[in-house]
């Protein structure tokens, strides 16, 4: 099965943060113009948490808080869950199924080198399925 490291090379590993003081609206709007659903809390260079749409609903919206005057650090998670670039797919998956979480920060030796979300591990968990499905088919019809 494939590693994280494979994922990063196809999808990029641009990284979107803030720092801890951004205002919990400014983080929505940044998300909404990236289209993602999950944002790097970066102090000095340091991951120290993450924010997601999930946060927004439970710890904003549900609470009856202000977005516009709720800094992103009285609701981000800070105790992240990281796997490295060569992480399996597979334990992917049973981190983010365990844990019950969406994203996962990539950290190699300390240092911030990605992110990945459930849907990057489907899709290559798909992608591997349909390499497999074509050398079985292959291999079956003698085309080989």
């Amino acid at each position: 099965m494939g590693k994280v490291k494979h994922i990063l090379q196809t999808k990029g590993n641009s990284i979107f943060a803030v720092a801890p003081s951004v205002m919990v609206y400014e983080a929505i709007e940044i998300m909404c113009e990236k289209n993602i659903g999950g944002l790097l809390i970066v102090e000095e260079g340091r991951l120290v948490g993450i924010f997601t749409e999930r946060d927004y609903a439970r710890k904003i919206i549900l609470k009856g808080k202000s977005s516009k005057e709720t800094p992103i650090s009285d609701i981000m998670t800070s105790n992240l869950v990281t796997v490295d670039s060569e992480t399996t797919i597979e334990e992917c998956m049973q981190v983010m199924v365990s844990c019950k979480i969406r994203h996962l920060p990539v950290v190699d030796d300390g240092l911030l080198v990605g992110i990945i979300s459930i849907g990057d591990v489907v899709r290559s968990v798909i992608d591997e399925q349909k390499v497999i499905i074509h050398h079985l088919e292959t291999y079956i019809t003698g085309q080989a």
